[in-house]
């Protein structure tokens, strides 16, 4: 049986870093990032607020905010080319057809004085080699994310539409183009929990019907559970975990993975208190030599404070940045803290 993992790679990041200059020094938004995608594939990443996932996708879109950031170095490569080597007049042309972003609130992301069909035929219009009526073309884009009678649906304005009907307009208009990735950053938050599933289930059934590979941006492991193949563990603009979903719920291997994990209330269980990671993870314009997470991690040892770690492999498809992993944990010296 064919799998997302045997499909070919139309995404792969290399060493990616993004950093904010400011009034505090360098903000290290995206530290050294690395990952591919392959084609039909679902990449989850995940992790607390300020980790630098929103700033990474933003990144492989090129649309960090300007000047305040730069990305620094690093390699995005999109169906076999760099595209952070080409000018940025041509990448007008790769976002929407190759690549896209569904951004977290749909009521930012319409323009609040056009119609719907004024947005869709916007974006169609920029697709090269279109042809015939736009107006029918936005029907079957709409038709496509199961929007009910798209022809009336054309001529309402968002503020006519539920936060549900509107969050399916702006996948519409992320997927008119038929890219190849789409990047969706937490597009579920606005939505009720029955709103959420029905979201999600569009997604999937579009993926088997496209092959469409998407990276989806989340703090919620029941969504990552639901929608990913893969995880990655984000955390102080770095990864620290990579793996199947399975390997990631069944063997965490990181104490951040471990702890954010064993946040999600289960319903099976009585507690007084639920279980929170204690402590704040640290201020990215002022970054510890060692591991990130050291000051919050109860493993902690000397040499954590000491050196970042490097990726362990637990499995051949699991790695974990944690230096636990080493043979020579158990003789290494206890933490002074």
């Amino acid at each position: 049986m064919t799998t997302a993992r045997d499909g070919k790679v139309v995404l792969e990041v290399k060493n990616l870093h993004t950093y904010f200059f400011n009034r505090w020094g360098t903000v290290k938004a995206v530290d050294g990032i690395s990952f591919t995608l392959r084609e039909g594939e679902t990449l989850g990443i995940v992790g607390e607020s300020g980790c630098g996932k929103t700033m990474t996708s933003l990144s492989l879109l090129r649309l960090h905010p300007k000047p305040a950031s730069r990305i620094i170095e690093g390699e995005v490569i999109l169906d076999g080319e760099d595209i952070l080597r080409r000018p940025e007049r041509d990448m007008r042309e790769i976002r929407g057809h190759k690549i896209s972003m569904i951004l977290q609130d749909p009521q930012t992301s319409l323009n609040p004085v056009y119609t719907i069909g004024n947005q869709l035929v916007e974006t169609l219009g920029l697709k090269k080699g279109s042809h015939g009526n736009l107006k029918n073309e936005a029907e079957k884009s709409l038709r496509k994310v199961r929007v009910a009678a798209p022809e009336r649906r054309l001529e309402d304005f968002p503020h006519q539409m539920s936060g549900g009907m509107k969050q399916r307009v702006v996948g519409a208009i992320a997927m008119a183009c038929e890219p190849m990735v789409i990047i969706a950053d937490e597009p579920t938050t606005a939505l009720d929990v029955t709103i959420q599933l029905q979201y999600l289930r569009l997604l999937k059934d579009i993926q088997a019907e496209t092959g469409l590979s998407i990276i989806f941006i989340t703090h919620d492991f029941g969504i990552v559970a639901r929608m990913c193949d893969r995880v990655a563990v984000m955390y102080a603009g770095r990864f620290v975990e990579e793996g199947s979903v399975r390997d990631i719920f069944n063997n965490p291997s990181h104490p951040y993975t471990e702890a954010l994990i064993g946040s999600v209330p289960k319903v099976e269980e009585r507690v007084e208190r639920l279980y929170q990671i204690e402590g704040q993870p640290p201020a990215l314009y002022d970054l510890p030599v060692g591991c990130r997470f050291e000051s919050r991690c109860r493993y902690a040892k000397s040499k954590c404070a000491e050196e970042y770690p490097p990726y362990f492999e637990v499995n051949e498809h699991h790695k974990a940045a944690c230096w636990r992993l080493d043979p020579s944990w158990e003789t290494l010296p206890s933490s002074s803290k």
